[in-house]
Formats: structure tokens, sequence, C-alpha cells
């Protein structure tokens, strides 16, 4: 069985000001339309990924700001965080995790600076957007086997 990861619905207070938000930082605009029902779909892409986010009008019970530990990877950690900050975005100084393995929920066991050990898997920055929605960004340069 093949299954890929397409899309993530993420909820938000302001359609328009998501989407301002999104577009600002990078993600490729794929859809804005509407229906004669009041249903909104946006749809926009992270630059260099297969999978896309949503938010709208009616599409999720889920309230603005809940969705938690969104993961975007990249292969320079440094150059994305650097591209996000010039582009208006309050993104967290590089930080990993004390136990190495992955990270805690919130900001538990952070340590600042990247990992001293690795430079795949276990350097982080974090970001949200206007409503509170986390994103955490992961530096991959080799990525492991079977991955």
């Amino acid at each position: 069985m093949e299954l890929k990861l397409e899309i993530v619905v993420i909820p938000v207070s302001d359609v328009d000001r998501a989407k301002d938000f999104y577009e600002g930082i990078g993600f490729r605009l794929d859809a804005d339309f509407s229906t004669d029902k009041g249903v909104r779909v946006v749809q926009v892409t992270p630059p260099g990924s297969a999978a896309s986010v949503i938010f709208g009008d009616h599409l999720t019970t889920a309230e603005p700001g809940t969705a938690q530990g969104l993961h975007l990877i990249t292969p320079d950690i440094v150059e994305a965080r650097n591209t996000l900050v010039e582009r208006g975005v309050a993104v967290s100084e590089l930080w990993h995790d004390a136990d190495g393995i992955f990270h805690w929920a919130g900001e538990a066991n952070r340590v600042p600076g990247p990992h001293p050990a690795t430079d795949s898997y276990g350097t982080y920055a974090s970001f949200s957007d206007p409503d509170g929605n986390s994103w955490t960004i992961q530096q991959i340069v080799t990525r492991a086997p079977g991955r």
C-alpha cells in the first residue's frame, strides 16, 4: 500500500490575514475559492513540499490556533530562519532538545543552539502564524536510511 500526506487543514480566525501571512512567508498559493453556501477554501504549499495546507471558512470545527507541532524540514535551517525573519516572522533562535531524540511539547527541554553532534534531525527553530498555530522547522541534511 502507498499513502502520502497531501493536505493538512489548519484552523484560522481570519482567512484573508492567514492567506497574506502564508503567501508572505513564501508559501505558494494554489487555490482560493468559495461556494454559494459560504465555504471558502484557501490552499497554500510550502516551498519544495509535496503536501499542502488548507484553511478557510467552515472547514474544521477546531478552534483557531490549536494546530500545534506542524513540521517543516530544510537542509539549511540558518538560511530558512533568516529568510523568515527578513519576511517579518518572529522565529525562535535555533534550539535542540536536551535528550536529543525528538522535542517535547511546548518549549520544555529546549537547549539553545544547534545540536552539537549532528546536522540532521536535531536542530530546530519555531514560529507561529497570526492565530497561534505552531510550526517547527527541523534541519535534515542527510536523511536516515529508508526515509
